[in-house]
């Protein structure tokens, strides 16, 4: 057997380790057009940012011990540049001799990635103005900031664009953030954005939403990034952060079967068009795993367990890829953003019908000390009750609860599942009752109609006319500090005693805080004859849609 796998990094180079493993005797040859095979890309922005102080520890392992330990014939800087599926052959060409030649395969893989876009806006080129896909481009710009940039220009809200923000703010740059949606972390649903958003202001970051950057010119003092609104922002430094697209052009002129937005389209064992021929990786399109339809989700761990996938099935082992699901985690300064599963908006595309709850729980028990906040949005079928997605932003815990509802969706667990977790408890990492459980019980609730709720979208969408009798049940102190116009307060511990205030011929919408005290007034109101439900999420999930 002979195997070529074309590109490094996560899923080329754990396909050629997991092929070595599965076979002493095949030939396998590893093609990188870069310098290094295999190395930390998540890292790279704090690298730029000093956070991790070391650029060795970037290199997850060199070209030598992938030689040694793995017996892999790694060829650094050397293109291919084309495949001939008759002949089963590539043609590789060495960047630093320029020499070609041509290699035989029995399989191949196609691990090459995705290039970030640069799109044809005029000055694009202008020096100081970059991508981050590789060291290469991690050297360039932290040289850039050592000489002493003191402005830049993030232009694109994404993953890599606030990673950046928030390393080049640790190094004392004024840093402006260009976005052309409405939201920072556009895969995210709107309104759980709002804290991350609120946050970049804390931080000094200028936010610009809803515009694009239609040129960058050179000045005395560096660039000026011009927006569609007229608006010059100076820089000595600029960030592309706009998206990538796949590197299919090799792909595409061996004639195998690309997708609609350009992704090397694939079967469940990762085979191209052409039997032989495999990929995996930033490259490819994957099926979603909640939606079912095709999707390109550009994430490390995906591509690793690709490349593994791939190599098990050309070795003979029953192996196929579920499908992506989009977990996905940022950190900017000090809140966490984290998401899995399905969006709503992405939901509502697919026009899947869906439910969600949100709650505002703590990540331990708030008793014990350093108790942070979190808020948790649950997404799921309106019958079944199958969790299909979820995203959360707060402080600590917001990892573990996503990676558990993670699980959930790779289970075709429901929300009645998540009521019943058995969760690690001890007043350091969680509470009786988690976050999960929490979660389970609201969604739970919701369904079996233990508490008819009204979202935040809906109420603020009715008109006049349509919209119910606002019922604020807290405390004189927490109304008087905000609450949605029009509200009537009744504190809940004086409802029952003053249920004659309450109309009975309206619709009685009930709200607290966060939505436990509205869930409390909402039973007390249906027991006595009212027609009410509970504004999910309470004051604290109408304030996320006011940003």
């Amino acid at each position: 057997m002979k195997l070529l796998i074309v590109g490094g990094v996560a899923g080329g180079a754990s396909a050629a380790a997991r092929a070595r493993r599965l076979s002493e005797n095949a030939d396998i040859v590893l093609f990188e057009r870069g310098p290094d095979v295999s190395f930390a890309n998540c890292g790279l922005p704090y690298y730029i940012g000093d956070e991790i102080k070391e650029r060795g520890k970037l290199l997850v392992v060199s070209p030598e011990r992938l030689r040694e330990r793995f017996k892999l014939d790694v060829r650094t800087r050397s293109s291919v540049e084309a495949i001939d599926r008759a002949a089963k052959k590539v043609r590789v060409r060495d960047i630093a001799g320029g020499r070609e030649y041509e290699e035989n395969f029995d399989k191949l893989i196609l691990a090459p990635g995705a290039a970030p876009l640069r799109p044809p806006i005029p000055g694009i080129d202008l020096p100081g103005i970059f991508t981050l896909r590789n060291l290469q481009d991690m050297d360039r710009i932290k040289q850039a900031i050592d000489d002493g940039v003191k402005q830049a220009v993030v232009v694109g809200a994404g993953f890599i664009g606030l990673e950046l923000v928030e390393n080049f703010t640790r190094r004392g740059i004024a840093t402006t953030v260009v976005e052309l949606q409405d939201q920072v972390l556009p895969p995210f649903d709107k309104e759980m954005t709002t804290p991350i958003a609120e946050h970049l202001d804390v931080k000094g970051v200028t936010l610009i939403l809803g515009q694009s950057a239609t040129a960058f010119e050179k000045t005395p003092e560096g660039l000026v990034v011009l927006l569609k609104s007229g608006r010059r922002l100076p820089a000595q430094l600029v960030i592309l952060g706009v998206g990538v697209r796949p590197e299919n052009q090799l792909a595409v002129d061996a004639g195998l079967e690309v997708g609609l937005r350009g992704g090397i389209s694939v079967n469940e064992h990762l085979q191209s068009s052409d039997p032989d021929i495999y990929a995996v990786g930033d490259a490819i399109e994957v099926k979603d795993f909640v939606l079912g339809g095709p999707t390109q989700v550009p994430l490390a761990g995906p591509a690793n367990r690709q490349g593994r996938i791939a190599a098990d099935h050309i070795f003979g082992r029953v192996a196929r890829y579920r499908g992506t699901q989009g977990t996905a985690i940022v950190r900017v300064f000090g809140l966490t953003a984290a998401m899995t599963g399905a969006s709503e908006k992405s939901l509502q595309r697919a026009q899947r019908a869906n439910r969600k709850v949100y709650i505002h729980p703590a990540q331990h028990a708030s008793y014990y000390p350093g108790a942070e906040a979190m808020t948790l949005k649950l997404l799921f079928d309106p019958v079944t009750g199958k969790v299909l997605g979820a995203q959360a932003v707060g402080g600590a815990g917001v990892d573990k609860r996503i990676d558990v509802l993670a699980v959930a969706i790779q289970a075709g667990m429901t929300v009645y599942d998540l009521e019943e977790m058995e969760l690690a408890y001890s007043p350091q990492y969680g509470s009786a009752k988690d976050p999960i459980n929490m979660a389970g019980f609201v969604a739970a609730g919701l369904l079996r109609g233990d508490h008819p709720q009204i979202d935040v979208q809906t109420l603020l969408s009715e008109s006049a006319s349509e919209r119910p009798f606002l019922l604020d049940v807290r405390t004189q102190e927490e109304f008087a500090r905000g609450h949605i116009v029009g509200a009537v307060h009744i504190p809940v511990d004086e409802l029952r005693s003053r249920l004659a205030e309450v109309p009975r011929e309206q619709r009685i919408a009930a709200y607290c805080q966060v939505g436990q005290r509205g869930y409390l007034a909402t039973r007390v109101l249906l027991q006595a004859g009212f027609r009410a439900v509970n504004v999910s999420g309470g004051y604290k999930t109408y304030k996320l849609f006011l940003y």
